[in-house]
């Protein structure tokens, strides 16, 4: 959502931060996104039934086990109603299981986590959009990504949980106030993007940290870090995201980037 060409007009350059700003808030606020998160488990080996959620969930080794108990649920277009067993410690996070007017996220982490998404959540309904410095132009920076010969592992911690690996194409290099720094870039779902952290965490923004896409490369290598287009993770919003990456220390920023998105309400 952040690869359109930066306009050098003024104007131009607001009306397409707001475009893009009222898309982001939409996205944030479908009915089973972020907002909708009511619940969060890690499963163990016993079979349970959790608040709130119909059937018995339970890990046996690196498998997910549902028993439904009658209760018609779907995933991956398939209906079943009786106990089943998902291998889904290679799957991409965040699968979902349909439960009725519910959906269950799905995310491994040598244990399985389980997110209970409703579209009724409070936090979605008294949802008031997302504090945000105003745009400018002088935060839009230019970049050199700096690939690896091949794609290469780097593990990051998470905000609650243990470390995790992550995969990464390289480090972009860009340059504030006469300093050089360097990024380094994750891949995800088929775009780069980087998390970090400056000095306005814990003040003005989520101390964690925030999430930035990045432009695709030219031939180059050289790619746009437009920081009014950071946005916050999904920990900023709820505690049931407990695995979101912290930065590495190389994305830790010593400067303030007064740009993007603030703490959430």
């Amino acid at each position: 959502m952040s690869d359109a060409p930066v306009s050098t007009d003024p104007q131009e350059f607001t009306r397409a931060w707001k475009e893009w700003r009222a898309g982001w808030e939409q996205w944030l606020t479908q009915p089973l996104g972020w907002l909708a998160a009511t619940s969060h488990e890690w499963l163990d080996d016993t079979p349970q039934q959790y608040p709130g959620l119909p059937g018995r969930w339970w890990q046996h080794g690196d498998d997910l086990h549902i028993d439904p108990r009658g209760t018609p649920m779907t995933f991956d277009g398939e209906t079943f109603t009786t106990e089943r067993r998902f291998a889904l410690a290679d799957a991409p996070d965040d699968l979902r299981v349909t439960v009725g007017d519910l959906e269950v996220g799905i995310t491994y982490r040598g244990t399985y986590l389980i997110v209970t998404y409703d579209p009724s959540s409070p936090a979605r309904h008294d949802f008031g959009g997302v504090p945000a410095y105003e745009p400018s132009p002088a935060w839009v920076l230019p970049g050199r990504l700096e690939r690896l010969d091949a794609p290469a592992s780097i593990t990051l911690d998470s905000v609650g949980w243990d470390a995790h690996t992550h995969e990464t194409p390289g480090q972009v290099h860009f340059s504030y106030a006469g300093r050089e720094h360097t990024l380094q870039v994750l891949n995800s779902h088929g775009m780069l993007l980087t998390v970090f952290t400056d000095a306005t965490g814990g003040v003005t923004t989520y101390g964690a940290g925030r999430s930035l896409n990045l432009s695709e490369p030219d031939a180059d290598g050289n790619v746009t870090l437009d920081f009014n287009r950071a946005v916050n993770l999904p920990c900023a919003f709820s505690e049931h995201f407990p695995i979101c990456p912290l930065p590495p220390s190389t994305n830790r920023l010593p400067f303030a980037i007064e740009a993007g998105e603030k703490t959430p309400h």
